[in-house]
């Protein structure tokens, strides 16, 4: 092994440009078989390294993200649920809305695939170096609650409000009081028309209302929500209880077997 290599392998060491030292052989072979310009060849080393920053990189967004699990877009059962469009999913997750500072709203019953769905698009958002991040309703309110008391709610604002997307999942599985709602009101206010807001919830919209406890309130945060927004209504069985309904079936047809 000539000293040249050796000092380059030691100043590649140093640099730490391990994607480099580890494909500097196979690259240099490939130099010498297409008899590659310098210029080439070092482009193709530094993108074994560029390579492995990007996805590094990914990862490191996708932890960021907080997100409940690491279910994708591949992983979700349409047909189970035909009455999502999975055209217009896929849709979301090339992030045009995201451009265009527009909403989503998953809008059904427990279990039908909603936070499913806005973390999948979340991740491809992650993916794509889209800030994101992932929160449940009463989380994100017990924190505002919580740094209103501290007198710091301003700045915990901010943090909510700089991300590109913000997912606020299971709006309306537990109650809001007036003054939750007001805190709550003012994240949105200020995401309003700057980013993008993906939420779920169980409950219609004509009742949130008494999800609030106050329909001044809530009717501001419904305008402010659905005016740039496309709201996905899913209607079907729940996935948690997918296994039990096939399990079910598949005994009732042994049962009538053997009558």
């Amino acid at each position: 092994m000539n000293s040249a290599y050796t000092k380059l392998v030691k100043n590649l060491e140093y640099l730490k440009l391990n994607q480099m030292i580890l494909h500097l052989d196979e690259t240099i072979d490939f130099m010498t078989t297409n008899q590659l310009s310098f210029t080439d060849t070092l482009k193709k080393l530094t993108d074994y390294e560029i390579d492995m920053k990007e996805i590094n990189m990914m990862k490191s967004m996708v932890k960021v993200g907080a997100f409940p699990h690491l279910k994708e877009i591949k992983d979700f059962d349409f047909e189970f649920q035909p009455s999502i469009n999975e055209s217009q999913i896929l849709d979301f997750t090339t992030l045009r809305f995201i451009e265009r500072q527009e909403n989503i709203v998953f809008l059904g019953p427990s279990g039908v695939g909603k936070t499913h769905l806005a973390t999948s698009i979340g991740i491809a958002a992650a993916k794509k170096r889209t800030s994101t991040y992932f929160i449940k309703c009463n989380d994100l309110i017990m924190n505002l609650k919580k740094a209103n008391l501290e007198n710091r709610l301003e700045n915990r604002l901010k943090h909510y409000a700089k991300y590109k997307l913000l997912i606020i999942d299971e709006i309306g599985y537990l109650p809001i009081d007036k003054e939750d709602a007001k805190l709550f009101f003012q994240l949105i206010d200020m995401r309003y028309e700057r980013k993008s807001t993906i939420l779920t919830t169980n409950v219609t919209f004509k009742l949130w209302g008494d999800l609030f406890q106050d329909t001044k309130i809530a009717n501001a945060i419904l305008d402010r929500v659905l005016h740039h927004a496309t709201v996905v209504n899913i209607t079907g069985d729940s996935y948690r209880l997918k296994d039990h309904f096939v399990q079910e079936k598949t005994e009732s047809n042994k049962r009538e077997i053997l009558k």
